[in-house]
């Protein structure tokens, strides 16, 4: 599992690009086109946005998938935590100016048998068990304080399934690290 090295100016350019999204989608104003010539921000990689005001979650919507450009990612995922968020209203005009865009860049998945391979605090943990799957990004275990069980069983129920599901046969685990910044980091 390799992190994506992005370096400062490409972080920058990640962020304006969610600002500037997320500002167009929230005042009905057309999303901008952006022209990214950068090789890396180019690179076909998975990627959340993360929304937060006052500190509280506020949307958080991603796509674990390499299907896309990452700065297409980011500009996509931006529209997507800002306004379709199942578990919360849109993000209004009045509360931009208090969201704070948090961008957690993921390293391809890696399947794993032995969960002793989880190393709380480098790797998120995606469960898939038929038609389920849950997925947390790995500052989720850290904010929390959890260990590597309590970590696989939110991320079971995440996925809507029992606690223990992770134990039993048909549950697969994938885990991956994340290159996660906002514009504090910078």
């Amino acid at each position: 599992m390799e992190d994506m090295n992005l370096n400062t100016e490409q972080k920058s350019i990640l962020l304006n690009i969610a600002e500037e999204t997320i500002e167009s989608a929230v005042t009905a104003k057309k999303v901008p086109d952006f022209d990214i010539k950068d090789p890396v921000l180019n690179q076909k990689c998975g990627a959340f946005v993360t929304l937060h005001t006052n500190h509280n979650l506020r949307g958080c919507i991603g796509n674990i998938s390499a299907e896309t450009p990452l700065w297409k990612t980011i500009k996509n995922m931006s529209v997507e935590s800002a306004l379709n968020d199942p578990r919360f209203l849109p993000v209004s005009p009045s509360e931009l100016k208090s969201i704070n865009i948090e961008i957690s860049v993921l390293s391809p998945l890696k399947k794993i048998t032995d969960i002793k391979e989880i190393k709380v605090g480098k790797h998120g943990i995606l469960i898939k068990k038929r038609f389920r799957h849950g997925l947390l990004l790995p500052q989720v275990a850290t904010n929390y304080g959890w260990d590597r069980i309590q970590f696989l069983e939110q991320t079971c129920c995440k996925a809507g399934l029992h606690k223990d599901c992770f134990k039993e046969n048909g549950c697969e685990i994938y885990i991956f690290s994340a290159t996660v910044f906002s514009r504090k980091d910078l």
